[in-house]
């Protein structure tokens, strides 16, 4: 197998803008987190798991990963529905499970690779009749399966992630313009209806805090303590101006040495790479994020068959949906949610499904006949 291969087409340079965001990734963990070594110690334990994977899932044809497409769909819906019954509760989300040996585990993190994986399939079985209305509304419910299953826990942002990576594979898939503009006609006015209702508290799928959230963006005026971090976030995005402060200041107003956010190391990690790297950092860190996602799409179109594309496709919609949120949410532009930055933010189960994304994207870069 591994013979059938041209290794001048394995793309490193992807490889290395992954790299690159890791190292980033632990130093800024290591500050944010007032160097615990244990808290570093496992990020790292999860960069070395998450090249393994890499470098298995870049070798392995990702033909034969797709072929188990409808048990990585079935896996997915299992572990979907333990959380909820078996599910570790943090607050008001249940969103976890412990598994013996391997520990706690985020399964809806693995879900999005899940859900990839599974339309690549179903898309490419179908890529001839993928306008029809039957096929398309099949391929509906079996993503509301997965969508309502995360929202239940709830988790609103990651099942927005998971619709945004479902419309870009639809789009990868080939789906006619006649259906996004008349998609288009339906969202816009009830997204304008969704908001005036919000207003009057009148959607009952939302939670009160997830209605706050929204409410603080729309009006932060009468909203204003649902802001409080995403200000001090913006605050601290500013301290750093041009060059920062530096690496594990020890400057009272910083916003990890005051409290100032919580999860430094996760949500607001961004926060922290413009507080201590200012805007030199963060432009940085923003161009590698955009160079992965570029070299996605770029694998994506080269891609000798539709699963391929549209593996490409929502991997780079996941990485660059998650980095346009996770960013936006510390820059106060876009309302409160907890989701990591990919390869950056601490968290084992998210690096390790972005890693098993960027392994199935270089093995379809690897393909012998891409270039046709």
């Amino acid at each position: 197998m591994f013979l059938d291969y041209n290794f001048r087409n394995y793309n490193y340079r992807l490889f290395l803008y992954v790299l690159l965001l890791n190292i980033t990734g632990v130093l800024i963990i290591r500050s944010a987190s007032n160097q615990d070594a244990s808290m570093v110690m496992k990020q790292i334990v999860g960069i070395l798991v998450g090249l393994t994977a890499v470098v298995i899932l870049s070798l392995v044809d990702y033909h034969r990963v797709v072929s188990f497409a409808p048990v990585i769909y079935g896996a997915s819906l299992a572990f979907l529905l333990a959380v909820l019954v078996f599910g570790v509760s943090r607050g008001v989300a249940r969103r976890w499970l412990v598994l013996p040996v391997i520990g706690q585990i985020q399964p809806s993190e693995f879900v999005k690779i899940g859900l990839i994986v599974f339309f690549a399939w179903y898309f490419s079985r179908y890529q001839e009749r993928v306008n029809q209305f039957k096929i398309l509304f099949f391929a509906g419910l079996l993503f509301l399966a997965a969508f309502g299953l995360i929202f239940l826990q709830p988790n609103l942002s990651t099942s927005l992630v998971t619709m945004v990576i479902f419309l870009c594979m639809l789009f990868a898939a080939g789906l006619s313009y006649r259906w996004i503009l008349g998609a288009l006609a339906v969202v816009v006015p009830c997204g304008a209806l969704f908001i005036y209702l919000l207003q009057y508290n009148m959607v009952p799928f939302l939670k009160d805090y997830q209605v706050r959230r929204i409410m603080a963006f729309i009006d932060p005026a009468n909203y204003a303590e649902a802001n409080l971090q995403q200000n001090n976030s913006i605050m601290a995005i500013g301290s750093g101006m041009l060059q920062g402060k530096g690496l594990n200041n020890n400057t009272l107003a910083s916003v990890k040495n005051g409290n100032f956010i919580s999860e430094p190391q996760t949500d607001f990690i961004f926060a922290i790479i413009g507080e201590e790297l200012g805007f030199v950092g963060c432009c940085v860190v923003i161009i590698l994020l955009l160079l992965i996602v570029i070299e996605c799409i770029v694998i994506g179109l080269r891609a000798k068959d539709t699963g391929g594309r549209i593996i490409c496709g929502g991997v780079g919609a996941l990485v660059g949906i998650q980095t346009f949120i996770n960013i936006s949410v510390a820059t106060g532009i876009f309302p409160n949610t907890g989701i990591s930055l990919p390869f950056v933010s601490y968290g084992l189960t998210s690096l390790v499904c972005f890693f098993a994304g960027i392994g199935l994207v270089l093995n379809v870069g690897l393909q012998p006949k891409k270039y046709q």
